[in-house]
């Protein structure tokens, strides 16, 4: 399929730039299965679910992931940490990174430095930290002196960088937020909970597949990097069980599912212990397009992402790619706000892509 399916225009001033509050007032356009879409606020999410449903959260947090620092020729430089290799080394992006190169030495504040040691994917950098007191020195270095790292369209300065993380967060790895989890508030959990909806989790750390833009002329081509997950035995058993909706909060908890799925056994349907996943911890470069047969998710909450992207890409194969389009020319002819700190969508899967 041609990537200029999956564009559209989308104004600097309907980006998003601050956190609405409370959280959970946030709009939310629903998208049924045939098409059909209303017109609610977050706070009704519990409305629009029914009692054995299972919400799947992704309860990875966000790091102190942006440094600031200084080359050996005095040269500043800036990092973001992808995904850790080891004790102190890092998958990272570096800017400007051309003089970057193995053997290419940083320091950040006065204990703090970092060596190139390696190339990673798609233009990134293995680096190595170095800190009097060893590794975990370091690591604490690097949560002193990192900053939680907003997407490079937001230009506002956060006042409380706990507002870029889930109510839920936990599990810390990721370079950005899971954002359709910030909508969430304690009421909104209670209410969702006094209804019978039941709740677990798995564990995705964003890395450089959120930052990366699909290039290729056709979305096919497009090769996805390679992200870390991990689905506990009790989620696995959760959704084995499940007699509801399965409904995935974000895309990356859709992809850990469906990545879980295509490692386990049989085939997936709507019936009782007929959803199989291989719990467990490892890679994925799942890439979600039309035509996908979903195993696992039979409903999505997200965000609205940005033109010619993969998430884009991936929420119009589940809703499909005409209705998708309809449902975000709508939301910008109704003022709805976009990107991570924007409003929110709830989606069914499209009536007709089916599952295998």
């Amino acid at each position: 399929m041609r990537l200029e399916l999956f564009d559209y225009p989308l104004p600097p001033e309907r980006i998003a730039q601050t956190p609405i509050e409370p959280r959970d007032a946030s709009r939310l356009l629903v998208l049924r299965a045939d098409g059909r879409r209303e017109h609610r606020r977050f706070v009704d999410l519990p409305q629009l679910l029914n009692p054995g449903d299972l919400l799947v959260f992704n309860d990875t947090r966000v790091l102190p992931a942006r440094l600031f620092g200084r080359k050996d020729t005095g040269a500043r430089v800036e990092v973001l940490l992808l995904q850790r290799h080891g004790p102190a080394r890092w998958e990272a992006l570096v800017q400007p990174g051309r003089r970057m190169q193995a053997g290419a030495r940083a320091r950040f504040g006065e204990e703090l430095s970092a060596e190139v040691v390696g190339l990673g994917e798609e233009g990134s950098r293995v680096l190595q930290f170095d800190a009097p007191g060893g590794p975990e020195a370091a690591d604490e270095l690097i949560h002193r002196l990192g900053e939680v790292p907003l997407p490079p369209y937001i230009h506002e300065r956060l006042q409380d960088p706990e507002r870029y993380q889930t109510l839920y967060a936990r599990e810390e790895g990721s370079a950005a937020a899971p954002t359709a989890g910030l909508h969430f508030t304690p009421r909104v959990l209670e209410a969702l909970a006094a209804k019978g909806v039941r709740f677990a989790y798995v564990t995705l750390h964003v890395g450089i597949a959120t930052f990366r833009p699909v290039k290729t002329d056709t979305i096919e081509e497009h090769q996805m990097h390679a992200e870390w997950y991990s689905v506990p035995e009790a989620t696995a058993r959760a959704i084995r069980e499940s007699r509801g909706r399965v409904v995935a909060v974000g895309t990356t908890t859709l992809r850990c599912l469906e990545s879980a799925a295509a490692r386990g056994s049989g085939a997936g349907s709507r019936g009782p212990g007929d959803r199989h996943l291989e719990a467990g911890s490892r890679a994925t470069r799942l890439y979600v397009t039309p035509g996908y047969r979903f195993r696992v998710v039979d409903c999505l909450l997200t965000n609205f992402h940005m033109p010619r992207s993969s998430l884009l890409i991936l929420v119009s194969a589940f809703a499909g790619v005409e209705p998708v389009r309809k449902a975000y020319q709508e939301a910008l002819d109704e003022g709805y706000r976009f990107l991570s700190f924007g409003d929110a969508m709830f989606t069914e899967e499209a009536s007709g892509v089916g599952r295998v």
